[in-house]
C-alpha cells in the first residue's frame, strides 16, 4: 500500500511538473487530442472496479471512473467549442418588412408595373 502511494504521489508530481511546462496555445490542442487516452483509463476503471475483492478497491475504482469520465466528456467539450471557432458564420437573414439598406426598398414593397 505505501508502495502505491508513493507511486501515486511521485506522477502527480510529475503530471503537474510536465503540463506547467506547456504553453497556453498549445493547451486546448493537446487536451482534446487526449480523449483516446482518457478512453483508455475509463477502461482501466472499469477493470479496477469490476475485478478487485476488497470493498476499498471497489470504491477507489468507481471514484477513477467518474474522475476519467469527467476528463473524457470535458475533452469533448473543449475540442466541439474549437470546432465552432473554425466554422463559417453564414450572412444574417433580413426579416419580413425589414429594409435592404437601398433606399429603403424592401423585397416585399417592390411591385412590377405590367
Amino acid at each position: 500500500m505505501l508502495e502505491n502511494l508513493t507511486y501515486f504521489v511521485l506522477a502527480a508530481f510529475i503530471g503537474a511538473e510536465v503540463i506547467s511546462k506547456v504553453p497556453q496555445t498549445l493547451h486546448t490542442p493537446l487536451m482534446s487530442g487526449s480523449n483516446a487516452i482518457s478512453g483508455i483509463t475509463v477502461v482501466g476503471a472499469l477493470v479496477v472496479a469490476g475485478m478487485v475483492g476488497g470493498s476499498w478497491a471497489k470504491w477507489i475504482g468507481v471514484a477513477a471512473l467518474i474522475v476519467a469520465m469527467i476528463n473524457v466528456v470535458g475533452g469533448f467539450m473543449v475540442t466541439d467549442r474549437m470546432l465552432q471557432m473554425f466554422k463559417k458564420k453564414e450572412p444574417p437573414q433580413l426579416k419580413k418588412g425589414a429594409t435592404d439598406g437601398v433606399g429603403g426598398i424592401t423585397p416585399s414593397s417592390q411591385k412590377v408595373n405590367a
